[in-house]
């Protein structure tokens, strides 16, 4: 009997699920149920097991990622969170780094931190930059304010001192000594979490996680005893941020790790359609019911980082958020998705998102009591979108209401009728995530021209070929269930499990056994991990250092080659970061020393590979459309006339000429004139300019 695969993802509007068994795919999308997630996934599962037609018994392991964490820590509706500190560190939270994300702003704002003043508490200890005590830690007040945090009824703490990268004898003699004054309390060390210098971005990370711990503990506990009393009896893993899954235990320890667990899954998605098409410098481009998220993926990579941000109070600016230190895939991610909410400003400028109308009450044509226009509301007017075919024919879509709210809220305003509005909210749609493009290419020194795009999501097929004719990008790809891009990435993804150590070393003066000795134990800590969800099959570790030349406030991150883990390590990661930082500013910096901050190491099983592309047929020169539908062109605003077809009628080689629409069950793409399309291996849609042909 063969077993299944699940993957969920929960996002804000929708809870997709992916159901693989064999070769066959089955997959569905159900609205979310925020006052209770667990009961949307329940009943996508429930759904798609059905439609499988297979038995509970042959689901062999669902893998899940949700937003859930991500939306406590914006929405503030975590747990009553304390901070127990070093004597003299109170506000650190407060006081933030000595950077200004705008240098000149006298009001600037700030977020606010996630614990406030009155809940947090400091102690006599102190830990030099060595790991040298030069102050035993008083365990008796310890003990007492464990008393007065029991009396506050606090459902979480974040213990944070000084230095503990180096030294956490501190924090785990007060985590032992909070743990007995507050049984059943989440305790989240600094040192655990995240175990690197710079006490703000330390003390940032542990607030987090203690102030989702007890709100995704609970979810999960339920979530697994749903599914025990429904019979499924079979493994249940989580998507981590940096790309790889963990253990329930594992994510109810460090929820943090969790909050960008839904875009990971879709640059895992991503990435392996990359490689399986033989592509190579990619645009992902992921558009959800709330949010649009863009990554780049080079050999198959997406590009990585320990850097990461939420709640910012500028939606763009970097260092208006507050400040997570976790493996996250690196990515652009603004608040425009179908669900984004579209008004016109004082101004007279038509802005969309972030706020999303979500799904309760949901876009207008939803006829669940919303009555804001939103981007799926453009789409449906403009004619991109189906009203008796959305969702697979499941949800009617109500075409006078989105029309009636985009002419009150849009068009009354700029004296605009409501195809016109329509068509100006999906214009600046398009723009705003094409700018986002832009800015995160250059900052990366990367040229987006001659990369292919490739589009998931709900929304990402509607606007993805638009949007790339925007950028120049010549070549978009629709994967087969773009729709549920997210859920089926998570049954790409490997076990992975990464752990981080400062240790500062100069290059001149690397202690090379010391360097060796964090590594191997952090190496130990991560396969533990790994192998908890793992048990059997091969292993690869990778082993990275931030380094920096000295007396610089930023530092990149180098690969530590496999052979040069012995006596010679000095010279080969002086080496590595040579060619690194060449590669970044195109020089290096004469006679300057250099030194290592991070160690990091990543254990990971392999990845669950999509079958190779074979070459495609040539297939016929035009084929029949299933019917045809005035839609409005955005490069003229006039109505046209677009051929459609349905995708699960097309055979490998069709080709189709633009302007047109395909429709699927979980979404639809839009062709504009200038492109046409041809069904490729994989059952993949391969859109290219017409003046570009391949």
């Amino acid at each position: 009997m063969q077993s299944a695969r699940i993957g969920v993802d929960i996002g804000g509007t929708f809870t997709d699920v992916a159901l693989e068994i064999g070769q066959d795919r089955y997959t569905t999308k159900v609205l979310t149920t925020h006052d209770g997630p667990e009961k949307g996934v329940l009943e996508g599962l429930e759904r798609v097991v059905r439609t499988a037609g297979i038995e509970l018994a042959q689901v062999g392991l669902i893998i899940h990622g949700t937003t859930l964490a991500t939306n406590a820590l914006i929405e503030r509706k975590g747990a009553k969170a304390a901070l127990v500190t070093t004597e003299g560190f109170r506000d650190v939270l407060q006081i933030r780094g000595e950077d200004r994300y705008e240098q000149y702003d006298l009001s600037i704002e700030l977020p606010t931190p996630l614990i406030p003043r009155r809940m947090r508490f400091t102690v006599p200890e102190r830990i030099d930059a060595k790991g040298r005590v030069r102050h035993p830690i008083d365990r008796v007040a310890v003990t007492e304010l464990g008393r007065r945090l029991a009396d506050e009824a606090v459902e979480a703490v974040a213990v944070g001192f000084l230095h503990s990268y180096v030294n956490p004898e501190h924090e785990e003699i007060a985590g032992e000594i909070l743990a007995r004054s507050l049984p059943g309390v989440a305790i989240s060390l600094s040192s655990e979490v995240a175990p690197e210098m710079r006490e703000y971005d330390r003390f940032s990370t542990a607030a987090a996680n203690a102030y989702v711990q007890p709100l995704m503990a609970r979810y999960l506990d339920r979530l697994e005893r749903r599914l025990a009393e429904l019979d499924f009896a079979c493994p249940l893993l989580l998507m981590l941020s940096g790309g790889g899954l963990t253990t329930v235990e594992t994510a109810k320890r460090f929820p943090v790790r969790l909050v960008e667990s839904g875009p990971a899954g879709g640059a895992a998605f991503a990435a392996d359609i990359a490689v399986s098409c033989g592509l190579d410098g990619i645009l992902s481009f992921d558009m959800g019911g709330t949010t649009a998220k863009l990554c780049l993926i080079d050999d198959g990579k997406p590009h990585r980082s320990r850097d990461f941000e939420v709640d910012r109070v500028w939606r763009f600016r970097k260092g208006s958020g507050l400040p997570l230190r976790i493996p996250v895939i690196e990515m652009v991610e603004i608040g425009a998705g179908g669900g984004s909410v579209a008004t016109v400003d004082a101004l007279g400028r038509i802005t969309v998102g972030p706020e999303s109308a979500g799904s309760d009450p949901g876009p207008a044509c939803y006829a669940r009591g919303g009555s804001r226009a939103t981007v799926t509301d453009a789409d449906l007017v403009t004619g991109r979108l189906d009203p008796e075919n959305f969702a697979g024919g499941r949800m009617r879509l109500d075409g006078e209401a989105s029309a009636e709210a985009l002419e009150r809220h849009v068009g009354r305003k700029l004296d605009l009728g409501a195809a016109h509005a329509a068509l100006s909210v999906t214009e600046m749609v398009e723009e705003n995530m094409s700018s986002a493009a832009r800015v995160h290419a250059v900052e990366r020194g990367v040229d987006l021209s001659g990369r292919a795009m490739i589009a998931f999501g709900g929304a990402a097929p509607i606007h993805a070929v638009r949007m790339a004719d925007k950028l120049g990008i010549d070549r978009v790809i629709i994967p087969k269930g773009a729709g549920v891009g997210s859920a089926i990435g998570f049954l790409r993804a490997p076990v992975s499990y990464e752990v981080v150590r400062s240790m500062h070393q100069t290059i001149d003066a690397l202690d090379t056994a010391l360097a060796l000795d964090v590594m191997a134990r952090s190496e130990s800590e991560a396969r533990t991990i790994v192998r908890s969800a793992a048990p059997s099959g091969p292993l690869s570790v990778e082993r990275k250092v931030s380094m920096r030349y000295v007396g610089q406030g930023h530092e990149i991150e180098v690969a530590i080659p496999d052979d040069a883990i012995g006596d010679g390590l000095a010279a080969r990661l002086t080496e590595a970061f040579e060619t690194a930082y060449r590669s970044f500013y195109d020089r290096l910096v004469p006679d300057g020393a250099i030194e290592c901050l991070a160690w990091s190491v990543t254990v990971q099983s392999e990845p669950v590979r999509s079958a190779t592309a074979a070459a495609p047929a040539n297939g016929s020169a035009a084929i029949e459309a299933a019917g045809r539908r005035s839609v409005i062109d955005p490069a003229t605003g006039e109505a046209v006339e677009c051929a459609v077809f349905e995708r699960c009628t097309l055979e490998l080689g069709d080709r189709i000429a633009g302007p047109a629409i395909i429709v699927e069950d979980e979404t639809s793409i839009f062709l504009p004139a200038d492109f046409n399309a041809r069904v490729g291996p994989l059952e993949i849609i391969d859109c290219t300019r017409k003046d570009a042909q391949r």
